[in-house]
Parts: C-alpha cells; sequence; structure tokens
C-alpha cells in the first residue's frame, strides 16, 4: 500500500507540474540548457540537457516552434564509468569548417563532480545522421571544474567561451574566451571575461556559466547566468563593439544588475541558459531559455527535472539594447 500512495502522489505531482506548465508559456517540456542552431531559414536543430543527464539528444524543424513536435533522436549515450559516465550536462551543436560538433559537459561514476567539456564531431551533412565520434576533452591550459563552451565565430575568427574555476579563487566558475586553434584545442591563452563579484550573482553558489553569444547592431553580446539554479538563478549580460579587440577584457561592459529573472506574476522561476536565434525570416531574433513554472523546489535544484525550454521575442533598439522585456510574458 505505501508504494501504491505514493506512486499515486508521484502521479498527482507531475500532473500538478504539467497544468502549471500549461499556464506558463512552454516550447518543449523538461529540457533545460536548450541550444538552438539555424542552418538556414527553415532548419532547425535543437539539444538540451535531458532530466536523466544520460544522453545527448538532437531534433529537427523546419521552424523553431516546430521544434516542439520534433521527434528528438538519441545521437550519443553516457559511459558506464570513467570519464563522460555523469551528469551529461548542456550540449551544443555547431557546424565547424564543414562538420559538426557538439560541446558537452560530464562528470563519472566515481567523481559526480568533476565536470570537465567533452566533444563530439560528426562529417555527415545531416547530424541526425552519420557517426559522431568522440574526441575527447577539451585541452585547457589548467585542470579544474569547467563547461558550457559556446563557439562563436567573428571577423573569421573562431573563439571560444566557457565556464571553469579558477583553483586559487572561492567561486565555483568565472567566463573565459579565446581564439581556437581547433574545435578541442585554444590558440591564445583565455582571458577572463567575468566572475561572480556581484551580489546577484553569488546566492547559493558563486557562479558565472552557461555563455551565449548574440552579433547584431555593431555589438558582439555575450549572456550568462548566475548564482544557485532554484528561483535566484538569472541572466546577466556583457557587451563589446564589433570592431574591438575581443580578448582585451577592458573592452567589454558588464551590465551591473541582471538582464532576466524570476517573475512570480509569469510564473518563470529561475530563467537562464539561454541560446539566441534568428527567426524563419532573417530579420529578427528569439531567446530559447529554460525556467520552472513553480518556485519552491524539495532538496537539490539538480534533482528537480521541470526546468522547461521557453521562447520569446528579442527585440533590439536602434541603439543596440537588448530588449529583454523583464515584465512582459513570453511572446514569438
Amino acid at each position: 500500500m505505501p508504494k501504491l500512495f505514493a506512486g499515486l502522489i508521484a502521479v498527482l505531482m507531475f500532473g500538478s507540474v504539467l497544468a502549471q506548465a500549461a499556464d506558463a508559456p512552454v516550447l518543449i517540456l523538461n529540457r533545460a540548457d536548450p541550444w538552438v542552431y539555424r542552418e538556414s531559414g527553415d532548419s532547425y536543430y535543437f539539444t538540451a540537457s535531458v532530466p536523466e543527464f544520460d544522453r545527448i539528444e538532437l531534433r529537427h524543424a523546419s521552424s523553431v516552434q516546430g521544434l516542439a513536435q520534433a521527434t528528438p533522436k538519441v545521437v550519443w549515450r553516457k559511459k558506464a564509468k570513467g570519464p563522460m559516465s555523469l551528469n551529461i550536462w548542456a550540449p551544443e551543436l555547431h557546424r565547424i569548417n564543414g562538420a559538426w560538433y557538439i560541446y558537452f559537459a560530464a562528470g563519472q561514476v566515481e567523481e559526480s563532480f568533476h565536470i570537465r567539456t567533452y566533444v563530439l564531431k560528426n562529417t555527415a551533412a545531416n547530424p541526425l545522421q552519420g557517426e559522431w565520434r568522440e574526441l575527447g576533452p577539451l585541452q585547457l591550459p589548467w585542470d579544474s571544474f569547467n563547461l558550457d563552451a559556446t563557439h562563436f565565430q567573428h571577423n573569421g575568427q573562431h573563439y571560444l567561451v566557457w565556464a571553469q574555476q579558477d583553483k586559487l579563487k572561492s567561486y565555483n566558475s568565472a567566463l573565459w574566451i579565446a581564439r581556437l586553434k581547433s574545435p578541442t584545442e585554444l590558440a591564445t591563452v583565455p582571458v577572463l571575461l567575468t566572475e561572480p563579484v556581484l551580489d546577484w550573482e553569488r546566492i547559493g553558489y558563486k557562479v558565472n556559466e552557461g555563455p551565449a553569444v548574440l552579433q547584431s547592431h555593431g555589438k558582439v553580446y555575450i549572456s550568462y547566468s548566475a548564482s544557485a539554479t532554484d528561483h535566484n538563478y538569472a541572466m546577466g549580460l556583457l557587451t563589446a563593439s564589433a570592431d574591438a579587440d575581443l580578448l582585451d577584457p577592458s573592452h567589454w561592459h558588464k551590465a551591473a544588475q541582471p538582464v532576466f529573472y524570476s517573475n512570480e506574476q509569469l510564473q518563470r522561476f529561475g530563467p537562464g541558459h539561454n541560446s539566441f536565434v534568428l527567426d524563419e525570416s532573417g530579420q529578427h531574433w528569439l531567446m530559447l531559455y529554460h525556467a520552472r513554472s513553480y518556485k519552491d523546489i524539495q532538496g537539490n535544484p539538480l534533482a528537480d527535472g521541470n526546468r522547461h525550454t521557453r521562447l520569446r521575442q528579442l527585440p533590439i533598439s536602434a541603439n543596440g539594447e537588448l530588449q529583454f522585456g523583464q515584465q512582459l510574458p513570453d511572446r514569438w
């Protein structure tokens, strides 16, 4: 009887979560750290963290909204032990020099938070086909907790931004940038972009993570997420001129306050780890991000799988300000 009651309670709780999610505008249920890659105006690929943290999925659709109905395909599963055997987090799909790459973070059964960044490669024209080959870990100058690598190209150069712990500091992770020699190797010494020194970045955990790059209006923007992954999770923003030396930290401006954060009236709690993408017309920016539809969490927030992928318009003002619309509901 206790198991029966426990099962009934679980069903009721899950039903309640779905009901709340239905009230809030959700694109894809139970997918955190959403990443979308626009191949063309009618070709979009999507990946994200699954609640089980045990595999990497890809889905494809002819529109961003169509990703909600697209059938996910598992392209890689975690190992039984050793590196890449636990906590498969935040995969990102990138097209670099004619091949597909997936950056993702992973721990190991023997040490769950020995989190490092790993890279997969696929040379097929369609990333849902062909073979995904393991290239091993991202090669960084020092070995410490690191995750959330994202690639972008600017003025003919390939860059990587990622989150990593500095063992000499008291925080969990900061954001770093470097040019790439190859998808797994850096060409330059990492440059510190931002570390969690502001009060809103240090609630629960001292974290800067989840970078996402947007280039528009003569500027380069990097959004990021900070604090614990409960309702305190929020997004910050770095901005540099497109003409600036992106490896000079003095050329980056950091917003003093979060640009996107919890809003109880909109059932948006702990928004963060976003990605940016152009719509089908190629004229308007959209933002995918994850959030929960409720505030109170029992136990470790990472064990709560109800971070859902949401989607919203992201207007940009004439002077290049991103309009996150903190008080506005999601629309697209």
